[in-house]
């Protein structure tokens, strides 16, 4: 049985939410439109923020006015220029290694749910720590990506615990809504575009003044057998 004073995993999503790596993302992008002859616009760019990279790539095009341009190119000089940039060092977000080592510490499983590619994943791991998660689900790794709910489903398949019993934590819209969908407990704590209001996210300005109180009581009053992750 779960204790229902704790919960079954901890989700932790990357980009904004544990490290502040979304600048450099900007970097990348920009750079990219200039190349195609253009500017990237603030829309475009917001628009992007915890999406897949074929999405991303997408908005890109369309906001340049070049919808014919190949994805998979684009996807590729991204990356290697993002490689470039998490290599020369990755910032933590405010409160977030002391939160994930206090998970750790109470011996929480916890998950890293992160759109970004394994390539890049295993970069930032040297910041993160390879001991700091369970289980690692990247966006090119399953079959939908943010917000859809399976990259969360996923971890909490990987796991072996209820969906209904993890807390995930994100920093944007499309995180948010994945993790919602999939029936977690969900902390925000947006960085580079607001989330709006939900009955069922609580939002804090930084995980500075989270702790495992704070997210036990998410669960709140969640049968201690929710659903395990993978329907």
């Amino acid at each position: 049985m779960l204790s229902a004073q704790r919960p079954a995993a901890v989700l932790f999503d990357m980009d904004g939410t544990l490290v502040d790596s979304e600048k450099l993302w900007d970097i990348a992008l920009h750079e990219l439109a200039v190349v195609y002859g253009g500017a990237l616009s603030a829309t475009a760019r917001r628009a992007m923020i915890g999406t897949s990279m074929a999405a991303s790539m997408q908005l890109l095009h369309d906001d340049l006015g070049q919808p014919e341009r190949d994805l998979q190119a684009s996807a590729a000089w991204i990356n290697a220029r993002i490689l470039e940039l998490f290599r020369s060092g990755l910032q933590w977000r405010p409160g977030a290694l002391t939160l994930l080592r206090a998970v750790r510490a109470a011996r929480i499983p916890t998950a890293l749910v992160t759109s970004s590619a394994r390539t890049l994943v295993e970069v930032a791991l040297d910041t993160l720590g390879r001991d700091s998660f369970d289980v690692v689900v990247c966006g090119d790794e399953v079959d939908a990506a943010k917000p859809h709910p399976m990259p969360y489903l996923a971890a909490a398949r990987l796991l072996g615990v209820p969906i209904g019993r993890c807390v995930a934590i994100e920093d944007s819209p499309t995180g948010v809504a994945s993790a919602l969908a999939a029936g977690a407990a969900v902390l925000a704590v947006p960085a580079e575009v607001p989330v709006e209001p939900h009955a069922d996210v609580h939002q804090l300005a930084s995980l500075a003044t989270a702790d495992l109180e704070l997210l036990a009581a998410l669960l709140g009053d969640r049968a201690p057998d929710a659903a395990v992750g993978g329907r």
